[in-house]
């Protein structure tokens, strides 16, 4: 049971390039599967996290490891879009810039001062998560951008200022925070507690 938790993340790492391949040789005829991948990528993502609390392998290495599959999983979508259809990357470029830049500057700031990626696991980036799947829903399997694409920037932005607020208010590294608030209590020698959705 304890390997279960990493057997879920390998998955979850080996559907990246099977997503890019499928989009790049089967074009859109590729689409239902993509798609049926993604949410299979999601049950994954919110099992190892249950499962590993449950058999008590939720570690530092565990949950770094999940953040860091979760971005390659999530760009193999990017260029899945691409492959599909170019010219919606190419008339929503601003927004999956903003997007890109703001998740590079998270990294570098975090580098910066802890000498660590991120892994904060926070819940503003959940509900970021949650809209990329209806966001990737429409741009894989409607071919169309819409409120969804723009919902998902909008809180795409705001969840990376909050990512940012946690690492610049952290005194040292931690991962797990739910938001920039707690990151203020664990900064003042308060305890917080960890009941977030999908952690």
């Amino acid at each position: 049971m304890k390997t279960i938790p990493y057997i879920l993340i390998a998955i979850r790492f080996i559907l990246a390039p099977i997503i890019i391949l499928l989009a790049y040789f089967k074009g859109e005829v590729s689409g239902f599967f993509i798609l049926s991948l993604m949410y299979f990528g999601l049950l994954t993502d919110i099992f190892d996290g249950i499962i590993a609390r449950k058999v008590g392998v939720s570690s530092e290495k565990l949950r770094r490891l999940d953040s860091q599959t979760d971005l390659v999983f999530w760009l193999s979508l990017g260029f899945a879009v691409y492959f599909l259809n170019p010219d919606l990357i190419k008339d929503e470029w601003i927004g999956i810039l903003l997007i890109l830049s703001m998740e590079a500057l998270c990294y570098i700031i975090s580098i910066l001062k802890f000498k660590k990626e991120t892994c904060t696991h926070a819940f503003l980036s959940k509900m970021w998560g949650i809209s990329l799947l209806i966001a990737f829903t429409y741009l894989i399997g409607f071919q169309e951008a819409g409120w969804a694409f723009y919902l998902t920037v909008i809180l795409g932005f705001i969840a990376h200022i909050d990512v940012i607020l946690i690492i610049l208010i952290l005194p040292k590294w931690q991962y797990d925070v739910p938001s920039s608030y707690h990151a203020w209590r664990i900064r003042k020698g308060k305890n917080i507690k960890k009941t977030l959705l999908f952690n």
